[in-house]
């Protein structure tokens, strides 16, 4: 049966919905690592960091890396290159353990030969199967346009990010809300840079993140794997 824009969406929000069993929830990108100095604590400082993460790591890595694969750069090349620029060693996990579960679900719910190929690439070693690779083979199979799928993969890690937040600062349902709300134009502006970096920008992030990111696995008490 051909895809539809109906089914096409249905799709692209199952992909992205909270509940998909990808372990985001386990994950704070670092944030953790602010609260813990008492620079992350209540829904301002918290939407400062997530303006902040969203604009620099989501744009120039994730959303790069998702534009890449739709322009027809090779997967294997992009794995690469994500590999290599998250340097963080619980971040390089993170993407990795939630990129395996999202191949994981794909294959069994929107099978399709390029993510088949993708999947071959990781049982091979060839690959080590990273999350916004593994969103957007799929999302590309799919027939998702690159615009959609930028903006429902943002979202969706603004939203666990901020879902994470909630309980552990804690910040109040409405509150999150708030932040999310206040994230929109945020995501749309990381659309728009995204499409003007070249292969050049792949992976330049703000030294502070990926600081506060190695910091996390030394930190003596955390809720979160990363």
């Amino acid at each position: 049966m051909p895809a539809t824009p109906t089914s096409r969406r249905l799709a692209l929000q199952q992909l992205t919905d909270s509940a998909l069993p990808t372990g985001a929830f386990a994950h704070s990108f670092g944030f953790e690592s602010y609260m813990e100095r008492g620079l992350v604590h209540d829904e301002a400082s918290f939407g400062t960091w997530l303006a902040a993460f969203l604009g620099q790591q989501l744009t120039y890595s994730d959303a790069l890396a998702i534009r890449f694969l739709y322009d027809g750069a090779p997967p294997q090349e992009l794995d690469e290159h994500l590999t290599a620029q998250l340097l963080p060693r619980q971040l390089r996990e993170a993407s990795i353990k939630m990129g395996g579960r999202l191949l994981e679900i794909g294959a069994e719910v929107f099978p399709s030969p390029e993510l088949e190929a993708y999947r071959a690439l990781v049982r091979t070693g060839l690959a080590a199967g990273h999350q916004p690779l593994a969103f957007a083979v799929v999302a590309r199979s799919l027939g998702v346009p690159l615009e959609e799928a930028l903006a429902a993969y943002l979202f969706a890690a603004v939203t666990s990010l901020t879902q994470n937040a909630v309980r552990a600062i804690p910040l109040g349902q409405n509150a999150g809300q708030r932040v999310l709300r206040a994230a929109h134009d945020g995501v749309a502006a990381a659309i728009e840079r995204a499409g003007a970096l070249t292969p050049d920008d792949f992976g330049a992030v703000s030294p502070g993140l990926e600081i506060s990111q190695m910091r996390h696995e030394k930190q003596r008490a955390r809720m979160f794997m990363s």
